[in-house]
């Protein structure tokens, strides 16, 4: 199987952290090599540690579409669990990579905030907040979407990902 880039994109505490460390799980079960990016994890590798103002946002998702490009280059399945909030970096990480899927984890606002395990949504800065203060900016055609309802979301990604072996031209939409 050839390496991808999976890019699961949503509002903070839609899920996709959630959903790309499940879908590893089940990738790894099947002996493939996977390697999962989380947003905030990288954020806290890089040094100096990026910003969240908008040429520090555009750095860091060009930082992170890139290493995945690197690992995907090596055939690995890399799933990326970041917001990137507008589309230019998401078309930019899909340019970059040999192959590249994007999950839209579709999850409403008001749930989101419910979730919110980190507080954002009630923090002090929540301009910074994309979806609140900063604009989030949907995938227009994404390959793959979960919903909060979605059953086997981890599984139904997972056997797209098989699927698709690493040509992923096809367009699904589950949830």
């Amino acid at each position: 199987m050839s390496g991808c880039v999976v890019w699961l994109t949503g509002l903070p505490a839609s899920g996709k952290s959630t959903i790309a460390a499940a879908t590893c799980s089940v990738l790894r079960a099947r002996h493939l090599e996977c390697v999962t990016l989380d947003g905030d994890d990288v954020r806290k590798a890089l040094v100096p540690a990026p910003g969240y103002d908008p040429r520090a946002r555009a750095q860091f998702y060009e930082t992170l579409a890139r290493l995945a490009a690197l690992l995907a280059d090596q055939d690995a399945i890399v799933l990326v669990a970041a917001t990137a909030h507008l589309r230019r970096f998401r078309d930019n990480a899909r340019t970059l990579a040999p192959a590249f899927l994007e999950v839209f984890v579709d999850t409403p606002l008001a749930e989101c905030k419910r979730r919110d395990p980190k507080g954002l949504y009630s923090g002090y800065d929540t301009d910074l907040v994309p979806g609140v203060g900063t604009v989030y900016e949907p995938p227009e055609r994404p390959d793959f979407v979960v919903r909060p309802d979605t059953r086997d979301a981890a599984l139904r990604l997972a056997t797209l990902i098989i699927e698709q072996g690493g040509q992923h031209d096809q367009k699904a939409r589950f949830g």
